[in-house]
């Protein structure tokens, strides 16, 4: 054993964009990534969302990886790793909510288990933490896309449990965002507001439009 000095080199992002359907997840995670490596063609995105991804080629002359059903965590492990081994610098999975609930996901997985619930949750949780792993330890900045929907909870009103809003809920494991070094909520209008941030960056709470610049930041920070 011995002690390092406390220093912050080469270190690599790891980001999420959430938000709703329409928000922009996809065309700001690219501009994010392009501010980050300055080179189109060491960005790739496994794309999962129908090859969605195309629909921004005019940015520049970055990789698609398509991930077809079934979304389990070793076939997204299976893609970061061919990635990685491609010399990518960038790496866009949009979105990580399919592992979660898609075909093939955990809740389907699990679902689809004979036996104890409670039990067989020892058996699935070891590989989606194994598919969080493989983000956090890739040598590549990776920025995740992850769905949002509106979450409600029931509360007493006058006798009667009604439904309240109560904010937008990502479309993944519970906790999920305690992995990532910043967390960027994307709202309808492509507006961005963050919800976690270690880098301090992002410490004006007034919402922010994505762009390149947005990556150069992150980049000088790195």
């Amino acid at each position: 054993m011995q002690f390092l000095k406390a220093e912050r080199k080469q270190v690599v992002i790891k980001l999420a964009l959430q938000g709703p359907s329409g928000s922009g997840k996809t065309y700001s995670s690219l501009l994010l990534a392009n501010g980050l490596v300055a080179n189109w063609n060491q960005i790739a995105v496994i794309d999962t969302e129908n090859n969605s991804s195309h629909l921004y080629s005019h940015l520049g002359n970055f990789n698609v990886l398509s991930l077809a059903d079934p979304f389990s965590p070793e076939r997204y492990i299976e893609a970061i790793e061919f990635c990685e081994k491609a010399g990518m610098k960038a790496i866009i999975i949009d979105s990580i909510s399919q592992e979660w609930e898609g075909n093939g996901g955990i809740i389907e997985s699990h679902g689809s288990m004979a036996g104890n619930s409670f039990t067989n949750w020892n058996r699935i949780t070891p590989r989606h933490n194994a598919f969080v792993q493989k983000i956090l330890q890739s040598p590549c900045h990776v920025i995740s896309t992850i769905r949002s929907k509106q979450d409600y909870v029931l509360t007493d009103k006058n006798g009667k449990m009604v439904p309240e809003k109560v904010g937008l809920k990502g479309v993944t494991r519970d906790g999920m965002d305690y992995e990532f070094t910043v967390v960027l909520d994307l709202d309808i209008k492509h507006q961005a507001t963050a919800s976690k941030d270690r880098t301090g960056l992002f410490s004006n709470p007034l919402p922010f439009m994505i762009t390149e610049q947005t990556g150069i930041k992150i980049k000088t920070w790195c």
